[in-house]
C-alpha cells in the first residue's frame, strides 16, 4: 500500500459521504424494513378501503416512516430527490396516520448530512480554479442548507455581495443512476405513501431529467431566464446568478421564512399570502418565461420580509415555448361546467382517452369534476381534508373512480405539467391556504376563461 495517511483519509472521507457504487447504495436501500413497511402499507390500504382506523397500527406506521425516509435522506442523490417529490403529497395521508409520515417527509425537504469542508473545497478548486478563494471576501465552510445532489454555503463575493454557493456532491451522477434503478424495485411499496398518485411514472420522469438536474450551467441559464421574466415584479424574487460552473452555481443570498416554517408555524395571513403567490407563480411562469419550475416542494420557496415569494433551485425546469396548452384550460372549464360530451371529445382528441376505451362520458366527468372544485367559487380553502378526500376517492379499489382513473391515459408531454400541478396543490393543502384560485387560472390558463 503506497497511499500516505492523508491520502487514505481523503479517500475514505470522499467515499463515506455519498456512496457511489451501486452495491453500496443498493445495500442501504435494501436495509429498508420491508416487513414492517409492508404491514404498515397493508394497514393503510385497508384504511383507504374503508376499514376502521383502529385496525391500523400507528406504531408500525411510525417505524416504517422513520426508517424508510431516513434511508432516503441519508443517501441523498436520487433517493432523497424521490423522497422530496413524495413530500408534497403528505397532505393526502389520513389524519389518524399523518403525524409520523409528515415529520419524516418534511425532513427530506431541506436536510441531509453534509459533506466535509475538505470535500467542498476540492470541488470548488476543480470547478472554479485553484485560486477560487480569491473570488470571495469570505466563505463559510459550514453548509447553510443541503439538497438532494448538492449543498449550499453562505459566502461574501469579492465585491461585497452576500451569495449562496451551491456545490454538487462528488459522485452525484453515479448515485442518481444507481438510486433510480433500485427505487423501481420498491415502487409498489412507495405507492402507498402517495395514494392516488402513480409512482412509476414519477420515477421515470426523474430519470429522464437526471442530466438536466446534474448540469449546474443549465440550471444557471434557467434561473437567468426566470430572473428576466420576473424582473421588477413586486411579489416575486428570483435570486440573480453571480457565477456558474458545471458543478457549482453562485447566486445572490436571500433571507426569508422557509415555506416549511410557514406550514408549521405561520398565521392565517402569511399562509394565505404564500398560497396565493405559489399558485400565481405556477400558473404565470409558462406565459411569462415559457418555462415551468418543476421541483415543487417547500424547501425551494420562502417568503421574504417584504412579502415576496422567493423561488430557488431551477435544476428541474420544463420548457414550454407556447405556454400551457390551450386545450388543458378548455378541458378544465368543461369539467367545471359539467359538459361531459365536449369534455370526452377533447380528451379523446388529445390522447387522454384511448380510442378503444369503453369509458362513458359521464363516468369520466364524475372522475374529473371533483378536481375542479377549487375553481367553482372565487376563493377556495385548500385543506388536508379535501386532499385526503380526493386521494381516498381515486385510491379506493372498490370504487368506480379507481377503475376510471386506471383507464385514462396521461400522454408523456403532459406528465410534468400534471405533476407540478398536483405537487403545488399538495403544498397549498399543507398551507391550509384560502386562495382566489379561479381568478388566477382565468388570468393565466389559456382556454379556461369563457
Amino acid at each position: 500500500m503506497t497511499d500516505s495517511a492523508a491520502d487514505r483519509e481523503s479517500i475514505a472521507d470522499r467515499e463515506s459521504i455519498l456512496p457511489r457504487r451501486g452495491a453500496a447504495r443498493t445495500a442501504k436501500l435494501a436495509s429498508i424494513p420491508i416487513g414492517i413497511a409492508g404491514r404498515a402499507v397493508g394497514g393503510w390500504g385497508k384504511r383507504l378501503a374503508g376499514q376502521s382506523a383502529d385496525q391500523v397500527s400507528a406504531t408500525l406506521s411510525a417505524k416504517a416512516a422513520e426508517q424508510l425516509f431516513e434511508v432516503l435522506g441519508t443517501l441523498k442523490g436520487g433517493a432523497m430527490k424521490f423522497g422530496q417529490a413524495l413530500s408534497v403529497f403528505e397532505a393526502a395521508v389520513p389524519d389518524d396516520m399523518a403525524k409520523p409520515y409528515r415529520e419524516a417527509l418534511t425532513k427530506l425537504q431541506s436536510a441531509a448530512p453534509p459533506m466535509s469542508a475538505q470535500q467542498t473545497r476540492r470541488v470548488l478548486a476543480q470547478q472554479l480554479g485553484r485560486s477560487w478563494e480569491g473570488r470571495f471576501a469570505h466563505f463559510d465552510d459550514v453548509p447553510a442548507a443541503a439538497a438532494s445532489i448538492g449543498q449550499v454555503h453562505r459566502a461574501t463575493w469579492h465585491d461585497g455581495r452576500e451569495v449562496a454557493v451551491k456545490v454538487q456532491y462528488p459522485g452525484a451522477d453515479e448515485a442518481l443512476r444507481s438510486d433510480l434503478r433500485q427505487l423501481q424495485r420498491f415502487s409498489r411499496l412507495f405507492q402507498a405513501f402517495v395514494p392516488g398518485t402513480d409512482v412509476k411514472p414519477l420515477l421515470a420522469e426523474l430519470a429522464d431529467r437526471m442530466d438536466e438536474e446534474l448540469d449546474y450551467l443549465n440550471e444557471a441559464d434557467n434561473q437567468r431566464a426566470f430572473v428576466k421574466a420576473f424582473e421588477g415584479d413586486p411579489e416575486f424574487l428570483i435570486p440573480r446568478v453571480v457565477a456558474s460552473a458545471p458543478k457549482v452555481v453562485i447566486t445572490e443570498w436571500v433571507t426569508g421564512t422557509p415555506l416549511a416554517k410557514v406550514i408549521s408555524e405561520g398565521d392565517r395571513e402569511i399562509r394565505n399570502l404564500a398560497g396565493r403567490l405559489l399558485m400565481e407563480f405556477h400558473y404565470s411562469s409558462p406565459a411569462r418565461a415559457h418555462l415551468l419550475h418543476s421541483d415543487p416542494h417547500p424547501g425551494n420557496f420562502m417568503i421574504t420580509d417584504d412579502g415576496r415569494l422567493c423561488v430557488m433551485d431551477f435544476g428541474g425546469v420544463a420548457k414550454l415555448p407556447h405556454g400551457i396548452p390551450r386545450h388543458l384550460g378548455e378541458m378544465t372549464r368543461l369539467a367545471l361546467d359539467g359538459d361531459s360530451s365536449d369534455l370526452m371529445r377533447l380528451l379523446r382528441e388529445n390522447g387522454f382517452v384511448r380510442t378503444d376505451s369503453d369509458l362513458s362520458a359521464d363516468e369520466v366527468l364524475a372522475y374529473l369534476a371533483p378536481f375542479t372544485e377549487p375553481l367553482a367559487t372565487p376563493t377556495f380553502h385548500f385543506t388536508r381534508r379535501w386532499m385526503q378526500k380526493q386521494a381516498g376517492r381515486v385510491g379506493d379499489t372498490r370504487g368506480s373512480d379507481f377503475r376510471v382513473g386506471r383507464s385514462l391515459n396521461l400522454p408523456p408531454e403532459y406528465l410534468m405539467i400534471h405533476r407540478v400541478t398536483a405537487g403545488s396543490t399538495g403544498i397549498l393543502c399543507q398551507l391550509d391556504a384560502e386562495v382566489p384560485a379561479r381568478g388566477i387560472v382565468e388570468r393565466w390558463q389559456p382556454g379556461f376563461a369563457r
